[in-house]
Order: C-alpha cells, then sequence, then structure tokens
C-alpha cells in the first residue's frame, strides 16, 4: 500500500492556530509571526517566527513533560484529539502508531534550567531532564494520545517532520497500525539561533529566498500533526521519495543529484511526471548554497509554468517541523479554494539562478480533481525527503 489518506490535520506556527487560521495567513503571505528580537544572540538582533498562541500547561500527571515543544505539540493535537479518539474506539488504542519528527525537542527547557542553576545554583522546581531528550517527544504523544502501536521519534534535522510522514505511511503498509499519528513539531531556541548564525546562514531581517539580496534563512517554532490512515479521505499521500547524498555537513551537493533523486521516487510512486504538478511547497531557506542548489534542480526537472513559493518567511525555518508544516500547506491548498500560498521576496531575482515561476499573490491552483502537491525538504548531512499529495 503506497497511497495512505490524510484523515485530519492540527496546525500551530507563526501564521497562527488551527487550519482556518493558518489557510487564511498563508494564502494573504502574512508575515506578522516574523519578529525582530533580541537575547537570542550574545549580542545583536535575529528575526525569528514565533508562535504567538498561549500555550496551556499540560494536564498534573504530564508535568514532568511540560516545556515549550510539548506544548506546542498538545496545541496542535488539541485540534484533532476528538478524531483520534473515534479511531481508537474503531481500531483500538494498539493499532494507533505514533512518529514525530524533531530536531531540537525541549532543548530551550534545558538552556533555561542551566541559566537557572548558573545564576541561582539550583535547577528550577519542575524541570526534567528528560524534556530536552531528542526521543522524548514521541513517547509524550503517545502518552497524550492514549495510543498504545509503535512510537518513535524522528530526528534528522530539517528533513524529521516529512520523514516522520513517510516512516508512518510505512508502518500502514506494513500492517503494524491502522492508524498513524504523525508530523514534527520544534521550539525556537539559542542553540539553532545562534548556531544558524555562526553558520552565517541566519539574516537578521526576515529571509527572502531565490532573491539576489538574500543573505540567510530565518529560524521558527511550531508543530503539524496528521492522522494518516487507510480510510478514503478527500487529500491522500500519494508517493515519497527519501536519499542521502552525504555530501558535506551541511552544504547541499550543488549538483542536487540526491534531491532529484527523491524527487522522482515520489512521482513514480504517484505514477505522474514532472509536467502533473499543480504546486511545490520548496524548502527554500534563502541560504545561498540551498537556493542555488534548489532552483537548479527545480528548473532541470519541472516545466517552466509550474507554481512553486517557499514559506519560510512567513514561518521561519521550524526545523524538525519544517517538512511537516509545510506538508500540511500543501494539504491546505488542496482543500481549499484554489488559492497558492505566495512567495514573499523582494521581487530581486538573482541573476545566477535560473529562472522558475514563483508565485505572485493572488495565484490559484488550476481547477479540477486529481491535483498533485509536493512539498521537498533537505537537511544538514544530506538528507532530501518528497512528498507528494493529490485531491
Amino acid at each position: 500500500m503506497k497511497r495512505c489518506y490524510v484523515q485530519a490535520v492540527g496546525i500551530v506556527s507563526a501564521l497562527g492556530d488551527g487550519v482556518e487560521a493558518t489557510r487564511a495567513a498563508l494564502t494573504r503571505g502574512d508575515t506578522h509571526g516574523m519578529r525582530v528580537e533580541r537575547d537570542w544572540l550574545p549580542s545583536g538582533e535575529s528575526c525569528v517566527g514565533r508562535v504567538a498562541t498561549e500555550l496551556a500547561p499540560l494536564p498534573a500527571e504530564l508535568a514532568e513533560d511540560d516545556c515549550r515543544n510539548n506544548r506546542l505539540l498538545a496545541a496542535a493535537f488539541a485540534q484533532i484529539g476528538s478524531h483520534v479518539e473515534r479511531e481508537k474506539e474503531r481500531y483500538g488504542s494498539h493499532r494507533l502508531a505514533v512518529v514525530i519528527g524533531t530536531s531540537t525537542s525541549g532543548i530551550a527547557a534545558g538552556e533555561d534550567a542551566m541559566a537557572a542553576k548558573v545564576k541561582r545554583g539550583a535547577f528550577p522546581p519542575g524541570f526534567s531532564y528528560r524534556q530536552q531528550e531528542i526521543g522524548a517527544i514521541a513517547p509524550f504523544a503517545a502518552k497524550l494520545s492514549g495510543a498504545r502501536g509503535p512510537a518513535y521519534t524522528v530526528s534528522t534535522a530539517c528533513t524529521s517532520g516529512a520523514k516522520a510522514l513517510i516512516a508512518a505511511r510505512r508502518l500502514l503498509e506494513l500492517d503494524l497500525c491502522d492508524v498513524a499519528l504523525a508530523g514534527g513539531v520544534d521550539t525556537l531556541c539559542r542553540l539553532t539561533v545562534c548556531g544558524f548564525t555562526a553558520l552565517e546562514s541566519a539574516a537578521p531581517e526576515r529571509c527572502n529566498p531565490m532573491s539576489r539580496n538574500r543573505r540567510g534563512t530565518n529560524i521558527g517554532e511550531g508543530a503539524a500533526l496528521f492522522i494518516l490512515g487507510r480510510e478514503l479521505a478527500p487529500i491522500a499521500l500519494v508517493g515519497a521519495g527519501e536519499t542521502a547524498d552525504a555530501y558535506h555537513l551541511s552544504a547541499p551537493d550543488p549538483a542536487g543529484t540526491a534531491p532529484e533523486a527523491a524527487m522522482r521516487q515520489a512521482l513514480a510512486e504517484a505514477g505522474a511526471a514532472p509536467r502533473d504538478i499543480r504546486y511545490v511547497n520548496l524548502h527554500a531557506t534563502a541560504t545561498q548554497k540551498n537556493d542555488e542548489m534548489e532552483s537548479r534542480v527545480m528548473a532541470r526537472l519541472f516545466p517552466g509554468e509550474t507554481p512553486m513559493s517557499g514559506t519560510k518567511p512567513l514561518t521561519g525555518h521550524a526545523l524538525g517541523a519544517a517538512g511537516a508544516l509545510e506538508a500540511a500547506f500543501c494539504w491546505l491548498v488542496l482543500t481549499g479554494d484554489g488559492a497558492l500560498p505566495p512567495h514573499v521576496w523582494d521581487g530581486e531575482a538573482d541573476p545566477a539562478l535560473p529562472k522558475i515561476n514563483l508565485v505572485a499573490s493572488g495565484a490559484r491552483l488550476q481547477s479540477g480533481s486529481g491535483r498533485l502537491a509536493m512539498s521537498n525538504s533537505y537537511a544538514f548531512g544530506g538528507s532530501n525527503a518528497s512528498l507528494l499529495f493529490s485531491d
């Protein structure tokens, strides 16, 4: 079974909280969640994509897990929790799997706890080391959802959220579950903001993908959760591809051979050709090297008229959550009124990059059924993932 169906989606990001708020902000290219803030770096300012929603504390029985990362996941889960309960009633909690992607988990909680210890000599009450363990997010999601099927975390940097969806589909294909809760979550923390800045890959202003003036990405945060299953639903995950090139620890292979192979895998699974794709959500980090590689691969593989946009100027780069968030954006496109997410930038094309069809404000998806939307994610270490959805 290569095809599985999206039963429900929960989402929270710098764009807003919930499906309809996110859809409205996404299609109008709303950048209100991008903020220039101090305190992330030892000196200077950073532009980050911050979730403005007030995140409720976790219930008392989950107090040991109570950190911002888990609260973000809980906020997304609250939107689909009733659907999860129906699936458990139908199949049993032992047939509900959980696969969650993350890059930083609760490291922000660890940063704050260590700062408190340095200042006061003790960790703050309520802090648990497990909050910052990379693998802790899926067991937490299993507790939150009551799942008793397979539960594990995927952490492959910026492809984590996308690969969690692929892994969940694989569990369904192997009949290890009947329904899966899958997606990604990540939280702003100093580790990533300082790290990307040290790599000269972060811009102090809102990022500007594919522009001649691009100076790097912005770090963001958020969560997107999918309920995937075999039951027919309006949107299906019809294709996926995964590759690894191991070209460099933090730079993509300029030839883009492995990212192209991932896209071709997804197309082959769906029985589709590049000309069949109606929208592509680009990885588009606004770093020099990513945009060089990605634009060349997209121009090589797709017809010039294929609509494409990068949405990180609206959310920031949510790292382990990015692949799941941007997959959710494809789902929103296919379930909406046809409005496409605009490519928000300064409009100054880089003459060194091949031209691709970057979505302008007001552009719309072609009408019809069987339309295909692709989401691509690329990560440090050469990890690549491509997801293909259809209505």
